[in-house]
């Protein structure tokens, strides 16, 4: 039954994304796509005038309910949150948000959207060393 109802939790967040839609003026975009189910996501930050916290999280894309519902769960928990906290976030934590087990097939789909967050947090400090 528990599964159940994780199931519906995906269903709600596939069939109404949270944080859907472009944001005006992001302070970093990071794309990410998965050929192998033909998910794209765009995430869009909007920083703090202090650059210290993610004050808006958008993202659009189309993909598989996993994708898109790993997504949407993963922007509600970045939203508001220290840069510091958000940058530390792990694949493993983004998966669990999903509360079900997943085949390393459906992992890809579910980091999809952190994939596309990575390359967004790289956009908002300049990477330490030399530029290659």
């Amino acid at each position: 039954m528990a599964y159940d109802m994780y199931q519906e939790r995906i269903l709600q967040h596939y069939r109404s994304p949270r944080n859907f839609g472009p944001l005006d003026s992001p302070s970093a975009v990071g794309e990410e796509s998965n050929p192998l189910c033909g998910d794209h996501i765009t995430v869009q930050l909007k920083l703090s005038t202090s650059g210290e916290a993610v004050e808006e999280v958008r993202f659009t894309g189309d993909g598989c309910a996993i994708s898109m519902a790993s997504a949407s769960m993963l922007t509600e928990r970045i939203r508001g949150r220290p840069l510091s906290e958000v940058q530390h976030l792990t694949q493993e934590e983004v998966v669990a948000l999903l509360g079900i087990s997943l085949s390393p097939v459906r992992i890809k789909c579910a980091l999809t959207g952190f994939s596309a967050l990575g390359k967004a947090l790289a956009q908002t400090h300049p990477p330490a060393g030399p530029a290659r």
